[in-house]
């Protein structure tokens, strides 16, 4: 008997030997299941000391936090090998364990979100410097304006569906590639629309457009997940979203005045100039952020992702580094070939974007954020037409009517940043939450949900009665100062309250925000186009008051959805959870065929003792 108890936990042991091999294992290889979180995201992994030490931008402090191998520890090489963590979309949480959550300095930081910011503000600004040339295109191609606000939709659609492609493009090879494409594509089609002379050159154009520069938003929001923890997340995604939101000031104004003064095609040569510009600074500078690519910052990307002064940068490093060189080499290609072995080179994949969707909290979240931006956008892109009936204004006096509009979206990206990170250190101090800005909280426990949407619920509501109010005052022919009020505050409380919600999207994908920041984009784009395609026609069947009454009441009797997401929530991301996991350890199993193989032989020959 003490003889079969003695096999018996033999057997055991070895059965969890193999089962814990498999699972650590599994843990190296990213999830390619459908239903799991963006499953090609590695996580950050923990970076070793010498690692660390090589990077230049890493601060004292953030090397003595980042050296936590004793000296009677693993060899360097094994533990560059064993970094494998959980994949933090399925966990849910941003804890990076003893590695900071990047390396990169604050300014290094603050350099980085402008160029995002800047990059974002290509894809607001193309599609609201078209504004004020609206009628004079009209009237120039021969096309009614009904036509003509086709291509506002078209721009739309593909503003929503580019997204898709890109956004999994950059979360898969890295951000700077996906940049330098989309830009590429942005300022081909640009040539060719300030030359072209048709509207079906026009129509089709626009949509190449909006492929090249749609991109960039998503990306952005990427860039901010890979330098900035959940706690200082609101104000770096502020920052970021500054360029975005200046594009709706600054757009309708130049539009104004070049096709005033110049004629349409001079909006589109600026346009190519603009990202001729952006560009050179961008090759030059912009260093490589994606986490599967870089890691937390510490890992040197591929020679040809390097920006020219991180080249140099790694080129001063090894110099001055004679005596450790050969094994910094060696460690960095390990550290590259681990990161490289997860990411798998393939066609994007669109349909990613389709199974967030189809995420509960996710899907709720997107629906309601894409009625909001409905009806923001149904503001804006009627107003060319209305304020130039009512107030018989030009196109250079129609685009100086959207400063207010514009002015009031730039305050709220920086106000609801701020606003943002404060709830965010009130709703930790209720749950006793420390907060760690180098590496972040765990999600798992967190309320993240309460602490991103009490900051929605207050501008929401004012912005939506704002609404309600602007209709009547047009309804009434209002002096001009009454709507121009209303359009800021409308700027300030709408945007503020769908940034929020952004927000939060790339808190519940951390490590596949440009993925997720894609499927926001296609559900409030593909529903924005709708409602520019019909808002001229609701406006004179319903009359101006009652166009936005409706549109408010809808805004209104579904709000309710958020209150579900914040209460049901935190349930829903932990099923998520442990349902990917489950899924990796049945991967896992899967994928050691060697494991269960020695398994079987092993019960075989224990089997077979008398």
């Amino acid at each position: 008997m003490s003889e079969l108890h003695t096999e018996n936990l033999t057997v055991d042991s070895h059965l969890s030997t193999t089962k814990d091999r498999q699972l650590q294992a599994g843990s190296h290889h990213s999830s390619e299941d459908d239903n799991s979180d963006l499953n090609n995201e590695p996580g950050p992994a923990k970076e070793t000391r010498t690692v660390s030490e090589k990077h230049p931008s890493l601060t004292e402090e953030e090397n003595e936090d980042s050296r936590t191998d004793d000296n009677d520890g693993p060899p360097v090489n094994e533990s560059i090998q064993n970094r494998a963590v959980e994949d933090l979309e399925a966990a849910q949480q941003i804890s990076t364990g003893p590695a900071a959550h990047s390396v990169f300095g604050k300014r290094q930081k603050q350099y980085i979100v402008f160029m995002a910011s800047w990059a974002g503000f290509f894809s607001p600004l193309s599609a609201n410097i078209y504004f004020p040339a609206l009628n004079t295109l009209a009237a120039d191609l021969k096309v009614s304006g009904e036509l003509i606000n086709l291509t506002l939709t078209s721009y739309m659609i593909f503003q929503g569906l580019a997204p898709t492609v890109s956004g999994d493009l950059a979360d898969m090879t890295g951000r700077r590639p996906t940049y330098f494409i989309c830009f590429i594509i942005y300022i081909a089609a640009n040539i060719g629309l300030a030359v072209q002379n048709s509207y079906p050159a026009l129509f089709l154009l626009r949509c190449l457009q909006s492929t090249g520069s749609s991109g960039t938003v998503a990306i952005a929001n990427g860039v901010v997940a890979d330098v900035a923890s959940s706690s200082e997340r609101g104000s770096y995604m502020g920052y970021a979203m500054a360029g975005p939101m200046i594009g709706p000031a600054l757009g309708p104004v130049l539009g104004g005045i070049l096709s005033q003064f110049l004629g349409w095609q001079a909006i589109f040569w600026f346009l190519t100039i603009m990202a001729v510009v952006f560009l050179v600074p961008f090759i030059l500078t912009f260093p490589e952020t994606g986490r599967n690519v870089v890691g937390n910052g510490s890992v040197s990307p591929p020679l040809w992702d390097m920006s020219l002064l991180s080249y140099f940068k790694a080129r001063k490093i090894e110099q001055n580094d004679s005596l450790n060189r050969t094994v910094s080499r060696q460690e960095m290609r390990i550290a590259q070939a681990e990161l490289a072995s997860k990411r798998k080179l393939r066609w994007p994949n669109p349909l990613k974007t389709v199974h967030i969707i189809l995420e509960k909290d996710v899907g709720l979240i997107l629906l309601y954020n894409a009625l909001v931006y409905t009806a923001f956008y149904d503001v804006t892109s009627s107003l060319p037409s209305l304020f130039a009936e009512t107030y018989g204004q030009n196109d250079l006096q129609i685009g100086l009517s959207f400063i207010p509009f514009g002015v009031g979206c730039c305050i709220a990206s920086i106000l609801a940043g701020r606003l943002i990170d404060f709830n965010y250190r009130r709703v930790a101090k209720q749950a006793g939450v420390s907060i760690d800005r180098k590496r972040g909280e765990d999600m798992r426990t967190f309320p993240i949900e309460k602490a991103r949407l009490q900051v929605a619920y207050p501008l929401l509501y004012i912005g939506i009665a704002c609404m309600l109010c602007y209709g009547w005052v047009m309804e009434k022919n209002a002096p001009l100062a009454a709507p121009l009020v209303l359009q800021f505050i409308m700027g300030v409380t709408l945007t503020g309250a769908f940034n929020t919600m952004s927000i939060l999207l790339v808190d519940l994908y951390p490590l596949s925000p440009a993925t997720a920041t894609a499927a926001n984009n296609l559900c409030r784009c593909l529903l924005g186009a709708a409602g520019t395609a019909v808002i001229i026609q609701m406006i004179n069947g319903m009359g101006r008051g009652w166009c936005f009454t409706f549109i408010a009441a809808v805004a209104f009797f579904t709000s309710p959805i958020l209150f579900v997401v914040e209460k049901k929530g935190p349930k829903w991301r932990e099923d998520r959870r442990l349902r990917v996991e489950r899924h990796r350890a049945e991967k896992a199993k899967r994928a050691n065929p060697e494991d269960r193989q020695a398994d079987n032989m092993f019960l075989k020959e224990v089997e077979a003792k008398p």
